[in-house]
């Protein structure tokens, strides 16, 4: 399943839930005939685009799906994972899947579904499958090189080419349905006019328009996320948002009272953090906020969640984000961290001590003492965020 945000499916439902769907999968598939080999074979041959037209509205259900629900808060992106791109691997691994493909029929997910139904051309793929497998396992050494070679990290085309997501969705289906009206052509000359598509004319027609909408409203959908970052970098809608602060002359003064109510949420650098923050502060960036780590730290029971930053804007910038996100019992440092050091720990009377010290200068002045101490007693808490990244496959 899916990374559903909140977390509404844990772990052990996840598998209970991908048990039944690997059953329905199979059971589709040997409805739709794919445990014949001759209907991925029909492919390279030009007499049966049937798998081509299964995966290509496979990848226009689930864009278009996963669009949807980014766009809704209901999927964290983040969360799901893409193959790194090694280049030799890819070059080398796709050509031998294709010869595969194309002298044995099947692909790994159909040869399983054929074998299962008794065919012996499945079970004699599935064999190859795992002799492969053992050729590549005790062979690894001498193909290590090749198989790490050109790493090209997670190279995504709507990135590579500075499209918006909701753009290269509405692309793809064009693509998607340009390609069904050509095979379909193709078919048609191979089997004597006849296509093994069963859609009519007339009905392939509306499909098309039906699609052409779906991409066009697909382009007005963002993720969530890039919505309110977008939102929070608009300097006009941060600076007229009502805040509560914090000043920091009351935050020392509640961190030397040992207030154990006080949550830090420091948005700084991790190198920053790691340097110097201030006590029981956790240390999360504005994209952190969006995640499950982030929104259980907010949450916690009987915490008052002071935002810290380098500076004012960075401190506002990030009340705003929390704000809109639902984050309750939240407060910014006044000025952010700066002020706080130029007030507190950097505090300095005058050379002229003839003059009778203000409440505030006294209370300062023993501040500036104390602080520095309790900073220094109360390390870091860094917090070790591991991404755990939803897998998938292909059939």
């Amino acid at each position: 399943m899916g990374p559903l945000t909140p977390d509404i499916i844990n772990n052990d439902v996840n598998l209970i839930i991908a048990f039944f769907i690997g059953i329905a999968f199979g059971f589709l598939l040997e409805s739709a005939g794919f445990s014949s080999s001759k209907k991925l074979a029909g492919v390279f041959y030009g007499y049966d685009f049937t798998v081509l037209r299964v995966f290509m509205t496979a990848g226009v259900t689930a864009m278009v799906g996963i669009l949807a629900l980014a766009h809704y808060g209901l999927l964290d992106l983040d969360l799901i994972y893409i193959n790194p791109l090694y280049l030799w691997s890819a070059i080398i691994g796709g050509t031998i899947m294709g010869f595969g493909f194309l002298i044995g029929g099947f692909c790994p997910g159909t040869s399983i579904c054929a074998s299962v139904i008794g065919k012996i051309d499945g079970m004699a793929f599935v064999v190859g499958i795992v002799i492969g497998i053992f050729a590549f396992i005790v062979g690894y050494p001498m193909f290590e090189g090749i198989y790490k070679g050109y790493n090209f990290g997670i190279p995504q085309l709507s990135e590579t080419f500075n499209i918006p997501l909701g753009i290269f969705a509405f692309l793809f289906i064009i693509t998607a349905f340009g390609l069904y009206w050509m095979v379909a052509g193709i078919e048609r000359k191979k089997n004597n006019g006849v296509s093994l598509d069963g859609t009519s004319k007339k009905a392939m027609i509306g499909i098309t328009i039906a699609a052409v909408v779906i991409g066009i409203s697909a382009t007005t959908l963002k993720p969530q996320k890039t919505e309110y970052l977008e939102k929070v970098n608009d300097a006009s809608f941060v600076s007229s948002y009502e805040v509560q602060t914090i000043s920091p002359d009351e935050l020392s003064l509640r961190f030397m009272e040992k207030d154990e109510t006080i949550q830090v949420i420091d948005i700084r650098t991790s190198k920053e953090f790691s340097t110097m923050t201030l006590p029981s502060a956790l240390n999360y960036s504005l994209e952190e906020f969006f995640t499950r780590d982030a929104s259980n730290a907010f949450h916690t029971i009987n915490k008052v969640n002071i935002i810290v930053g380098n500076n004012a804007d960075d401190t506002r910038k990030a009340y705003v984000l929390a704000k809109e996100l639902g984050y309750e019992n939240i407060y910014m440092l006044d000025g952010g961290l700066d002020k706080f050091k130029a007030d507190i720990i950097d505090f300095k009377i005058g050379n002229n001590n003839t003059v009778k010290l203000s409440d505030t200068e006294r209370f300062r002045l023993e501040a500036s003492q104390v602080m520095p101490k309790l900073i220094e007693n109360a390390k870091p808490k860094i917090v070790k965020k591991v991404k755990v990244r939803a897998l998938g496959g292909c059939g």
